[in-house]
C-alpha cells in the first residue's frame, strides 16, 4: 500500500487557496455555485464555530465528516468532530485488528473493522468492490482519502473527540486510538459544544 502524503507545512492559506482553484481558474477566480459560495466565505467574516456529530463509520460518511470539517478549519473556524457510536471505530489505529473486551464487542469489532482503510460503503459496498471503486474515483478526481484529510484536521487544529460511553460500551481503550484525539468526551460535553456553535451536523 502507498504511503500517504507528507502534509507538513501545510496552513489554513494554502488549503483554502487550493480550494478556491479547485473551483475557478488559475488566479483563484471562482466560477459555478460552489466557487461563488467558496469566494463568498473567504472574503466574508462568517461562522466562527461548528461542532460535528459522527455517528457512522461508513467510507461515505467519513468522507463529508473530514472534508466539512477541514474546510471549516481553512476558512478559520473552531471545529470540534464527536465521534459517538459507529462513528467511533475509524479513530481506532490501523494496526488494531480486533477491538473489545468481551466475546460480543470483539464480535462486533470484526464485523464493522476499525481505522480509516477498513470503512466500507454503506450502500453498493458488494464485498468491498465498491469501496474500491469509489477510492479509484476520488484518487482520478484528486480528492484525498479521508484519513489524510483527518491528518490534515489534526494538523489545522480541529478537536476531534472520542465518545467516552462509546468506548466503554464495545471495550475500545485509549491506547488503541489514533494519535492527537482529544479528551474522551460524553454526552453532555458535545451537547454544551453544539449551543455554542453556529452550525451542527449529525453525519
Amino acid at each position: 500500500m502507498p504511503k500517504r502524503k507528507e502534509l507538513r507545512g501545510i496552513n489554513r492559506k494554502s488549503l483554502l487557496h487550493a480550494h478556491l482553484r479547485k473551483y475557478g481558474d488559475n488566479d483563484g477566480a471562482c466560477s459555478g455555485a460552489h466557487g461563488q459560495e467558496a469566494r463568498r466565505m473567504a472574503q466574508d467574516k462568517g461562522p466562527d464555530k461548528m461542532t460535528i456529530i459522527a455517528f457512522s463509520g461508513d467510507l461515505d460518511k467519513l468522507w463529508p465528516t473530514m472534508i466539512l470539517s477541514s474546510t471549516g478549519a481553512a476558512y478559520g473556524m473552531d471545529v470540534t468532530v464527536f465521534h459517538t457510536f459507529w462513528g467511533l471505530f475509524p479513530l481506532v489505529r490501523d494496526d488494531v485488528k480486533i477491538t473489545g473486551d468481551n466475546a460480543m464487542t470483539k464480535m462486533l469489532s470484526t464485523m464493522n473493522p476499525p481505522g480509516f482503510e477498513r470503512a466500507k460503503l454503506s450502500k453498493l459496498n458488494m464485498g468491498g468492490a465498491g469501496k474500491w471503486m469509489m477510492r479509484q474515483l476520488a484518487g482520478q478526481h484528486n480528492v484525498m482519502p479521508p484519513e489524510e484529510l483527518f491528518d490534515m484536521c489534526l494538523q489545522m487544529g480541529v478537536k476531534i473527540w472520542p465518545c467516552q460511553m462509546t468506548m466503554d460500551l464495545l471495550g475500545i481503550r485509549a491506547d488503541q486510538l489514533r494519535p492527537g484525539l482529544g479528551e474522551p468526551a460524553g454526552a453532555a460535553t458535545a451537547l454544551s459544544e453544539m449551543s455554542r456553535s453556529e452550525i451542527q451536523l449529525f453525519i
